[in-house]
């Protein structure tokens, strides 16, 4: 079943997030993930939230995506996160294709 990272992102530092942005991507590949939304147009229909950019990764499931989180790979994006942004971060499980 696949899971999902969703992160509510607010860009600190332009340059730092590109270098943050480029190693993030690498180590989502390495472990399987892809992008189903990384930025673009966010139109609010309900509630107070108001997020700048939302980015949504997609992994086969809860054990890789969790594996990606923890990895080395992902540690050196890590190492620029402070500088380059802050965000909520959440990972929620996937529904079976049968719904």
């Amino acid at each position: 079943m696949p899971a999902y990272i969703i992160s509510d992102v607010t860009v600190r530092d332009a340059e730092a997030f590109q270098t943050y942005r480029t190693r993030a991507a690498a180590s989502i590949v390495h472990y399987g993930g892809h992008y189903l939304v990384r930025g673009g147009p966010i139109e609010r229909l309900e509630g107070d939230w108001s997020p700048q950019a939302i980015v949504i990764v997609e992994f086969p499931d809860l054990e890789r995506a969790g594996a990606w989180y923890r990895s080395p790979e992902y540690a050196r994006a890590l190492e620029v996160r402070d500088q380059a942004l802050s965000r909520n971060l959440v990972l929620v499980d996937g529904v079976s294709p049968d719904g």
